[in-house]
């Protein structure tokens, strides 16, 4: 594929991919009788040029904007009320999600709210909340800004308690964006830190979602494939970006997400807790986890990881040659090998393992994992 053109895809949702794509957003919008629409982002894109530029073309289209940027970079409950309380104050009739995951989350979980008034958790799909998502939704469009989550062709928010920091699951497929509007334009000013971080997050859903015990053929092949297409460009994207290498990272990002539907696993349990405890950028959690996660992982799935090594091209077609590869990756990318490096101390490691055994992610696991696991790990990584 050549990569300045720009590409349907209807896979679930509809795909408007390629350089160029976000500026479809207003013409899209007038034709779907679209005129008060709420942006839902983070602080730092709404000071950014091309954020400005998409403001002001809609704009200049008579489309009234209303601007929500004040989110947490590991999302809450409150950033959920206190959108909806702008969209309704402000009479919206859409949301758009420009961002990466967090934005993406809150204004996902924003959509869910604006008809289902209820404590927001009640709606949380790990204890069977989605069957209470019954009423109609507002139209919702998403415009990501990283290769990383993936979110946006997710049916699923994650928002954490204020008090307890723990992550609940917001999940229903009447919360999948009518249209995805994939632009990498947007992330070729992304920095280097930024650009790693989220693209070990996207390496990290396609290897778990590919290890994940729940049989899913068709999200396998799909993760094989991110798998591959992250390998070719996230070094060049960190390094050295142009349109292919950011264009490669935006497909697998979404391929990974897709993917995820499958399960994650013990990696996005380790990374969790360092997100609702510390603060940590998630995909650098999930970056530096994911070698150890991966090694615990290899016994008894020596066949997956021989399929692996070999999408990967490496020389030898096995786990340990995964897990090299893997924190080879990350010097490459100044991704730090242990999590002292990242502010986790001992006196951390007991907390963490409650956090972890808790998390929603390791049942999908291709293997149980205790909390004597989650506290080894934690040790070895430090």
């Amino acid at each position: 594929m050549t990569f300045d053109k720009i590409y349907q895809y209807n896979f679930p949702t509809t795909i408007r991919f390629g350089a160029g794509a976000s500026k479809e957003l207003g013409d899209y919008l007038l034709k779907n009788n679209l005129s008060r629409p709420l942006i839902v982002t983070d602080t730092i894109i709404a000071q950014l040029s091309f954020f400005k530029a998409i403001i002001d073309d809609l704009k200049k289209k008579n489309i009234a904007v209303e601007v929500f940027p004040d989110i947490h970079k590991n999302p809450v409950k409150s950033d959920v009320y206190k959108g909806t309380e702008v969209y309704d104050a402000t009479q919206r009739d859409a949301i758009v999600g420009i961002g990466g995951g967090a934005a993406l989350d809150v204004a996902r979980a924003i959509v869910l709210r604006v008809n289902h008034r209820e404590d927001l958790f009640k709606y949380d799909d790990l204890i069977g909340g989605d069957i209470y998502v019954t009423n109609d939704v507002p139209h919702f469009i998403t415009i990501p800004t990283t290769a990383g989550t993936g979110s946006e062709v997710g049916r699923s928010a994650i928002i954490a308690d204020d008090e307890t920091h723990q992550k609940k699951i917001l999940f229903s497929p009447k919360l999948m964006a009518k249209i995805v509007f994939a632009d990498p334009l947007l992330t070729m000013e992304l920095p280097p830190f930024v650009t790693a971080a989220t693209g070990m997050d996207a390496l990290t859903h396609n290897m778990e979602a590919y290890l994940a015990k729940m049989p899913h053929p068709l999200c396998e092949g799909i993760a094989l494939e991110g798998i591959s297409l992250i390998s070719q460009s996230l070094e060049k994207a960190v390094n050295n970006p142009d349109l292919e290498s950011r264009s490669k990272m935006l497909i697998a990002s979404m391929m990974g997400a897709i993917a995820f539907q499958k399960g994650l696993g013990v990696v996005h349990s380790l990374a969790h807790p360092l997100s609702s405890l510390l603060d940590t950028h998630h995909g650098l959690a999930n970056a530096v986890n994911i070698p150890y996660g991966m090694q615990f992982n290899i016994a008894g799935f020596e066949d997956k990881f021989k399929r692996i090594a070999r999408t990967l091209e490496l020389e030898d077609e096995n786990g340990e040659a995964v897990v090299n590869y893997l924190f080879d990756l990350n010097s490459k990318i100044n991704i730090p090998h242990k999590l002292r490096a990242i502010g986790v101390k001992p006196e951390h490691v007991e907390t963490l393992a409650d956090l972890a055994i808790a998390d929603f992610a390791h049942p999908n696991n291709p293997k149980p994992v205790t909390r004597e696991d989650f506290k080894q790990l934690y040790l070895e990584a430090l």
